[in-house]
This record gives structure tokens, sequence and C-alpha cells, in this order.
């Protein structure tokens, strides 16, 4: 990457920060994801060549270290990355606040959805034993795209461990949630309460009654979605025309 040409310590951060997927990688990495694959899902759109040559320009500027486990590459974030925590959640929040409006199809992701589901999810509120959800999205087959096939995900919860399925894993499923992804990603992003989209009949809640009647208090929601929006829809016209007032006085 071009240098700004600049002593400035904004640009010196940017330069390290404002390459396209870094911010969303190092998103996941303050988050816990510490293997390659696991990164991926995350970044589903990035190619993994590109992920490789952003982690090692992380690796070059002291943002993240290679560790080898028991044969296996994790990569841990140092006191420099992990300073950048309030900076992103700070991104998060204006982002959730006064950049989302209306969610087009190309943004619509099942499996960064799902992803995130299960890395927020508390496996310890299913007790013991194993409890299995499935979710099944009624609009995938107009949605999916080329790498992700399937409009059924499973989360196996077990002795407080949660795992994410993309395939049947052959285990009796405990309740089963049927939506569209759009709603599911509205809910999942605070847009709609979950009691609404359930008197709404756009979820639906077929198998275990208690698992049914609890679903509000374990499903999960985005970290952003504690942010509250605008109290108005963001007006650009009205906007530009209260500064062009102010600047004529």
């Amino acid at each position: 990457m071009k240098s700004h040409g600049q002593y400035c310590p904004v640009a010196r951060a940017a330069e390290i920060l404002s390459q396209r997927w870094t911010l969303l990688l190092l998103r996941d990495l303050l988050g816990g994801i510490r293997r390659f694959n696991d990164l991926r899902r995350g970044v589903p759109l990035m190619s993994p060549s590109l992920l490789s040559h952003r982690l090692k320009h992380l690796e070059k500027y002291g943002l993240v270290v290679r560790v080898s486990q028991a044969g296996a590459v994790e990569y841990h974030t140092t006191p420099a990355a992990r300073e950048l925590r309030p900076i992103i959640d700070l991104l998060g929040a204006w982002g959730q606040r006064w950049v989302r409006n209306q969610l087009i199809d190309d943004e619509l992701d099942v499996n960064l959805l799902m992803w995130d589901m299960s890395l927020r999810i508390d496996p310890e509120r299913f007790g013991p034993g194993r409890t299995v959800v499935g979710f099944e999205y009624t609009d995938r087959p107009r949605l999916k795209k080329a790498d992700w096939r399937t409009d059924k995900w499973w989360l196996v919860m077990t002795d407080g461990e949660s795992d994410l399925c993309l395939r049947d894993p052959g285990f009796d499923v405990d309740l089963y949630v049927v939506t569209d992804l759009r709603t599911m990603t509205r809910v999942w992003m605070g847009d709609i309460p979950v009691r609404e989209a359930l008197r709404s009949g756009a979820i639906e809640l077929h198998g275990s009654r208690p698992l049914a009647d609890s679903f509000e208090r374990w499903l999960p929601l985005s970290y952003h979605a504690q942010h509250e929006l605008p109290p108005a829809p963001l007006n650009l016209e009205r906007i530009l025309a209260a500064a062009h007032a102010q600047a004529a006085e």
C-alpha cells in the first residue's frame, strides 16, 4: 500500500488499517477467533490468499502473532491490536445508528448470521446433555450464494459448548426455527423485537414447548443491537438544507 506521505499519526494508522477487510479481520480476532478457517467464515467473500496476505500484514505491524500449538496455527492479538477494541466498537455503534438502512439482498449473508449467532449464544442456558436447534430459511433458494447451497442450519449445544453445523449432524432436533433470512437478520440487528416476529408469524417455532416458550430469552442478538437508532429517519436533503441555511446566516 502506498504511503500517505504524512507524519500525522492518523495518516500512519490509516496506512495499516484502511485496507479492505482489515477492520473486519480485527473485529473477529478481537472477538476471540484464532484459526484461519474460522476467520474465513467471518469474511466468506475474502479469498484464502488475500486472507493470508492480510494476516501477514497485521503480523508485520505487530498487531498479530502467529502461534503454532499442537500442530495447529493460531493468530493471537497483541496489546497494540487490543487497544483498537474501543475504536472498532465505536465504529460499529456509529454504523448501527447512522449508515444502516433498508437491507438489500446482497447484504443478506446466512453464513455470517449463523456464525455470529453460534458465537453469541450461551450454551450454558441449555443445561447438561445435548440440545439441537434447527434453522430453516424459506427464502434461501432465491438468495443463496454459490458457496453456501443450503437453507438449513443446526446449532448443537452439548454440555456447555456450542457448534454450528452446515450439514445434518444426525441428532434428533429439539426445536425447528422456520423464518426468512431478512426477518432473522432484522431480529438479530434489533430492528424487530423477537416477540413481534413470533406474534406475526414471521418466525415459526416447532418442537419442544419449553424451548419455544423461552426462545426470546435464549436467542442471542447482535452486539450492536444494543445501540439505539436515531429518533427519526435520516433525511439527507433536510440536513443539507439546514447546513446551507446556517452557512448563509
